[in-house]
């Protein structure tokens, strides 16, 4: 019986190494969207990677997201911390490499999502704002279902993040006192922008155009830049860059 108990544990612990040496170790084709749970729909696996192909063709930021349903009995912030080191997630001495890795809600566990950042990503996204990110973004997504959307909106914040278009502590303070001043300073640039053109047309035509016909202007502006900007495809994705993660990030359930 004994050695039969002493084979056994043999055979489960080589398992579970040869488990953790195939789930830690980059795949054969590299890939930004590993969705091994099927949380997302063929069309939002693509939209996913195609974001993150181009981040990372153009800034050079990799930002991995990968979901599952079997944690192989790591806490999942351990588990995504792994997942960037042995995938190699970031560039070789800038280490600017997110995993995101999300565990969808069963009848019978807890939903659990982690953000883990590079060594290069934590000055720029501290585990504060990961945090933050999470429960403020995310989980409220996930507890409606929106599993696409709450990914998506955490992709553009890291991104912007760690493009400086605002700082962490600007981030913390959005939706507070915020909301406000952005609304007047939209009408401000409003009212600005409607007496230059206004005196453009009386420059060029001899009249002032109504306000509505500048509304229409801005309208259309907003509509072409969006519609532009969706335009086309981005390129594969061409390989992970051999980044490194020291375990910062955060980490939360519902």
């Amino acid at each position: 019986m004994k050695r039969i108990l002493l084979i056994f544990t043999i055979l489960v612990s080589a398992f579970l190494s040869f488990a953790d040496d195939f789930v830690f170790s980059p795949p054969a084709v590299p890939t930004l969207v590993a969705d091994y749970a099927n949380a997302f729909t063929s069309g939002e696996r693509m939209a996913l990677a195609n974001k993150l192909n181009t981040i990372s063709r153009e800034t050079s930021t990799q930002i991995l997201v990968y979901t599952t349903t079997d944690l192989l009995g790591y806490g999942i912030a351990d588990f995504g911390q792994r997942l960037g080191e042995g995938w190699g997630i970031g560039q070789k001495g800038f280490d600017n490499g997110i995993v995101i890795v999300y565990k969808p809600k069963t009848d019978s566990t807890s939903g659990e999502v982690t953000i883990q950042t590079g060594y290069g990503i934590e000055p720029l996204i501290p585990d504060a704002t990961c945090k933050r990110i999470i429960d403020q973004e995310m989980i409220p997504n996930f507890q409606q279902g929106l599993e696409y959307k709450a990914i998506d909106d955490a992709i553009d914040i890291c991104f912007s993040l760690t493009k400086g278009e605002f700082t962490a502590d600007e981030y913390s303070n959005f939706g507070e006192d915020s909301s406000v001043g952005s609304i007047i300073v939209f009408i401000l640039l409003l009212f600005v922008g409607y007496v230059l053109y206004a005196a453009y047309g009386q420059f060029t035509i001899g009249r002032r155009p109504s306000f509505f016909s500048y509304l229409w202007f801005v309208l259309s502006l907003i509509g072409h830049s969006s519609g532009s900007g969706r335009s086309g495809s981005s390129s594969g994705f061409g390989g992970y860059g051999g980044g490194h993660f020291g375990g910062g990030g955060a980490s939360g359930r519902w």
